[in-house]
């Protein structure tokens, strides 16, 4: 591995230091961890295939998740979208089915690109047993409540991630009582809200059909979001990065028609010229220091969303890796 020495500050590094592989014993396994998480693999499974440590998938896994953010963010538009967008919540959950967890996308209505992604931790709802009900009561008053107002604040996050200050945008969404109260917290921006019913048919015809797209793929792909399975994420911030995966998966790799092979989001919507591979998207190392995350998304980044029932979990802070 050829090195080199710059000769302004006199720091040597290699053609690896550029590379999404460094520091890898085995350097084929990144290619072949990002297209099986999105085959639906679970983390042992691949590691069984590939021969190697369940660990060394994860930390794969982690580090695909970190470039993904950061190709997402590059390459994302920063100005005011030019076509409505359509959000809404994935539900999934955390460590247990204690922990439940809401995954807000915005999807351009005509593009289905996706724009931005935010997450808000929820507490269990829904019918329970006596039993449930106690053991759900010992978890918050040992680990802490949630909070009520977490879709509200993430759903103003996503605003502010989708749409400048000064800039107006027009919003599909269902009916869910948070959203109008999310938009008042960002009045920077002008939000036209537009609102269909739920229960309506989730058809192509549907005005939410782009988001209910995006949440089939998050479910079919993700081996972590399929229900009743054991390979459900352990962590919060093992959620976010594989859906960070997905996101560059669906805007940038995947075609917009599975049938007709055409053009992926990203080239409907004009910020990109062909079809990316996988190879291509790891072609090159993003660094966090020339490409600057959003606040949200650099917690994202250095793994500083905290699972309540794993408060000394493992984060992201080597000097190296950055």
């Amino acid at each position: 591995m050829p090195r080199f020495q710059c000769s302004h500050c006199g720091r040597s590094f290699s053609s690896q230091t550029f590379s999404t592989t460094y520091w890898l014993k085995r350097p084929e396994l990144l290619r072949h961890t990002w297209d099986a998480l999105l085959a639906c693999a679970g983390y042992r499974q691949i590691a069984r295939i590939q021969q190697c440590s369940p660990t060394t998938v994860m930390t794969h896994a982690e580090r695909l998740g970190r470039h993904a953010l950061l190709f997402l963010e590059k390459h994302r538009p920063k100005s005011a979208p030019a076509e409505p967008m359509v959000v809404d919540g994935f539900e999934s959950f955390e460590f247990s089915q204690f922990h439940p967890l809401h995954r807000n996308l915005a999807i351009g209505a005509h593009s289905h690109f996706l724009y931005a992604f935010t997450d808000a931790e929820l507490r269990r709802k829904g019918r329970m047993t006596s039993g449930q009900k106690r053991k759900r009561q010992r978890i918050e008053s040992r680990f802490g409540r949630p909070s009520p107002r977490a879709i509200e604040r993430s759903m103003a996050a996503l605003l502010n991630l989708v749409a400048p200050e000064g800039s107006q945008v027009e919003i599909r969404s269902d009916e869910h009582p948070a959203y109008p109260r999310a938009w008042r917290r960002v009045p920077r921006v002008e939000v036209r809200h537009a609102v269909t019913p739920s229960k309506k048919a989730r058809t192509t015809r549907n005005p939410l059909f782009p988001v209910n797209r995006a949440d089939l793929w998050l479910r079919h792909s993700g081996a972590n979001h399929k229900r009743e399975t054991i390979a459900f994420s352990k962590r919060r911030a093992s959620v976010v990065e594989r859906c960070a995966i997905l996101g560059v998966y669906l805007s940038y790799q995947k075609s917009f028609s599975e049938k007709k092979r055409d053009a992926t989001p990203a080239q409907r919507l004009g910020i990109a010229n062909t079809k990316l591979h996988t190879r291509e998207v790891l072609a090159e190392r993003l660094f966090p220091s020339q490409i600057p995350l959003p606040a949200l998304w650099q917690r994202y980044y250095c793994r500083d969303v905290v699972t309540r029932r794993i408060p000394n979990g493992k984060r992201h802070c080597l000097r190296y890796a950055f």
